[in-house]
C-alpha cells in the first residue's frame, strides 16, 4: 500500500528556492503511486488529436497516465473519451490501436457498447438478468472534462479542474505555434503517418524535464549535428533563422509549463530553408512572409521545445511533433509521438517531413537515441542507496529571471531567463517541480488554485 506523504514531505523532496530535487522522486514507488492519484487524475492530459477520429465511429486508444481511452467519434459526429475498461469485469473492450467501428464488444463476457459509450447489449440479458439490469446505469465511463483546442483532443477526471484555458494561462501563446498553421492560420494541422510508441527504462519525469528547457545537453548530440541530419541534409537548417536571435527560457512556475525560445530581432526578415528542395523550400518560405503579416511582432518568436504539465511535451518546429510520457511504473515510461502538418501543405511537403521525422525522432532516430541513452542511464544510477541521498542540481540560472520581459514593444507572458550569453539556465525546471511538489501535496483544487494564486518561487 502506498504511503500517503505528507505536504511537509514534499517541501523536503523538492526545494526550488535552493535549486535542489531529491532523487527520490524519481526512483521511490510510493512517491510514483501518489502521483497517479494526485497529478494523473486531476490535470489535463493530451489524448489526440481531432484528425485521428475524423469520421463517425473512428476511434484511437490512447492513455491517461496508466489508464486505457478510448477517444472515439459517436455517429452523430460527438467526440467523447471513455475508460477502456467493461463495468461488468474490468476487460478492454476495445484492444486494437485504432480504427472504425459502430459497437465496441468486449471479448470476455459480450457486453456491447455503442460509440456515445452506452450499454445496448448483454448476451442473456432476458433469461438470466430477467430484463431487470438497467443498461443506462453500466455504460463506459466517460472521463467527465475534455476539450478540443485547436485539434488537439485534452481530457482531465476531475470536474472541479479549471477551463483548459485557464489551466495553460499565458503558455498558450507558445502552444498555438504548434497547433496553427504555418503561415499563422487559425488550427488547421493534421496528424500526418502513424504514432511511434516505445519504452524507455527510466521516469517519466526524465523526459518531461529535458523537452521543457534543457539546452546544456547540447554534447549528447554533437555527433548528429556532425553528421548533418537536418532536413536539407546540411547540419541544423535554422542557423540562418536565429542570426542576430536573442535566447530565452520561458517559464510558468504557477503551472508547471515551459518553453525555450529565440526571439528574432526587430528587423528580422523571412529567409529561404529546406533549400535541397525547391518545392518544400518555396512552401515554407511564403508561409513565413504570410505569417509575419498576419502575427506582427509575435513572428519574431523562434519557438522550441516544451512542456505542458504534466507529461506532454512538444517540439513547434521540425520535426513538429507532440510527445507523450505516459508512466509505466517508477523504472518505465512508454513514449508515444504523433507527428503534425499543415493540412492544406502539398503532398511534396508533407512527404518530405514525413521522411524527415522517422530520421530524427523516435528510437530509429539518431536525436532521440542520444537523449534515451542519458534518461536511461541518470536512472539507473540513481536508484542505489548511496545515491538516493544525495540531490539533483538545478541552480542554474537561480535569481536571474524577470517577469515582465519586453523587447523592442514585444511583451513576452512568462517568466523569462536570458540565456543569450550564458547559454543554458534552469529556471524551467525548477517551475515544473514547484507545480509537481503543489500537485502532491494538495488535496484538492482549491488549494492548487489558492497556491496558484500566490505565486511560486523559482
Amino acid at each position: 500500500m502506498a504511503i500517503t506523504f505528507q505536504p511537509s514531505s514534499y517541501s523536503g523532496l523538492v526545494d526550488q528556492d535552493n535549486g535542489m530535487v531529491s532523487r527520490e522522486i524519481f526512483v521511490n514507488s510510493d512517491i510514483y503511486a501518489e502521483e497517479q492519484d494526485r497529478i494523473f487524475t486531476r490535470a489535463w492530459l493530451f489524448v489526440g488529436h481531432e484528425s485521428q477520429v475524423a469520421k463517425p465511429g473512428d476511434f484511437f486508444v490512447s492513455s491517461m497516465g496508466e489508464e486505457s481511452v478510448i477517444l472515439c467519434r459517436d455517429r452523430e459526429g460527438e467526440v467523447h473519451v471513455f475508460l477502456n475498461s467493461c463495468m461488468h469485469r474490468g476487460m478492454k473492450v476495445c484492444r486494437y490501436d485504432e480504427g472504425n467501428t459502430p459497437i465496441f464488444t468486449c471479448p470476455y463476457h459480450g457486453w456491447s457498447f455503442a460509440t456515445d459509450g452506452a450499454l445496448v447489449g448483454v448476451p442473456f440479458y432476458k433469461d438470466a438478468y430477467h430484463e431487470e439490469l438497467d443498461k443506462s446505469q453500466w455504460g463506459l465511463i466517460r472521463v467527465p472534462r475534455m476539450t478540443n483546442y485547436k485539434g488537439g483532443i485534452w481530457a482531465t477526471w476531475d470536474p472541479n479542474a479549471p477551463d483548459f484555458l485557464e489551466y495553460i494561462g499565458g503558455f498558450r501563446t507558445y502552444l498555438d505555434i504548434l497547433f496553427d498553421g504555418w503561415d499563422g492560420s487559425e488550427g488547421g494541422t493534421e496528424v500526418i503517418g502513424g504514432i511511434e510508441k516505445w519504452m524507455v527504462p527510466s521516469n517519466w519525469k526524465f523526459p518531461a524535464e529535458n523537452f521543457i528547457g534543457d539546452r546544456y545537453h547540447n554534447i549528447s548530440h554533437r555527433s548528429v549535428d556532425l553528421v548533418g541530419i537536418g532536413p536539407s541534409g546540411q547540419g541544423r537548417r535554422d542557423n540562418s533563422d536565429r542570426e542576430g536571435a536573442k535566447s530565452l527560457d520561458v517559464s510558468f512556475p504557477e503551472r508547471g509549463h515551459g518553453t525555450v525560445m529565440f526571439l528574432r530581432p526587430e528587423d528580422a526578415q523571412p529567409v529561404q530553408s529546406y533549400q535541397n528542395d525547391p518545392v518544400v523550400s518555396e512552401y515554407f518560405y511564403q508561409c513565413e512572409i504570410a505569417r509575419k503579416e498576419r502575427q506582427g511582432q509575435l513572428w519574431r518568436i523562434l519557438a522550441g521545445p516544451g512542456t505542458i504539465f504534466p507529461n506532454m511535451s512538444f517540439l513547434p518546429r521540425q520535426p513538429r511533433s507532440i510527445a507523450v510520457w505516459h508512466p509505466r511504473g517508477p523504472d518505465q515510461t512508454e513514449v508515444w509521438r504523433w507527428f503534425l502538418v499543415d493540412s492544406a501543405a502539398p503532398p511534396e511537403v508533407k512527404e518530405f517531413l514525413r521522411q524527415y521525422y522517422i530520421r530524427y525522432s523516435g528510437p530509429s532516430g539518431l536525436t532521440e537515441q542520444d537523449d534515451m541513452e542519458n534518461w536511461n542511464y541518470a536512472h539507473a544510477a540513481s536508484r542505489g542507496a548511496m545515491a538516493r541521498r544525495h540531490h539533483y542540481n538545478y541552480q542554474m540560472g537561480l535569481g536571474y529571471a524577470v517577469t515582465d520581459f519586453e523587447d523592442g514593444g514585444l511583451k513576452l507572458p512568462g517568466t523569462v531567463l536570458d540565456t543569450t550569453k550564458a547559454r543554458a539556465g534552469e529556471q524551467n525546471q525548477r517551475g515544473f517541480y514547484s507545480r509537481w511538489r503543489e500537485f502532491m501535496a494538495a488535496r484538492d483544487w482549491d488549494e492548487l488554485a489558492s497556491w496558484r494564486n500566490n505565486g511560486s518561487a523559482c
